[in-house]
């Protein structure tokens, strides 16, 4: 699949652990396409972040890893859990998401 991010296109590759939350593919690449935070975790040197909306404007969290400039493989994708979303407020990202 190629998905447009920042005018960038990206080919998502998904490892099957991605959809072991019942979570789509639709709904990760709908959450990828509607960003809200995406980035580096710290202590790793290719392992991502990304929370957006699935298609039904849940929030989910999906972790990735780049491949490549223009190939992301995901293998973590979940209902977005309130320890994440904590985190982001006490960082003063995203003070909103309650």
């Amino acid at each position: 699949m190629l998905i447009s991010s920042n005018n960038i296109i990206i080919t998502l590759v998904f490892n099957s652990s991605a959809f072991k939350h019942d979570v789509t593919e639709n709904d990760i690449e709908t959450a990828m396409e509607t960003t809200l935070f995406d980035e580096l975790i710290v202590g790793y040197e290719n392992k991502y972040l990304l929370i957006g909306f699935d298609t039904n404007t849940n929030l989910i969290e999906v972790m990735y890893n780049l491949v490549d400039e223009d190939i992301a493989n995901i293998f973590h994708a979940m209902k977005c859990r309130n320890d994440v979303l904590r985190k982001l407020q006490e960082r003063g990202d995203y003070a909103d998401f309650n």
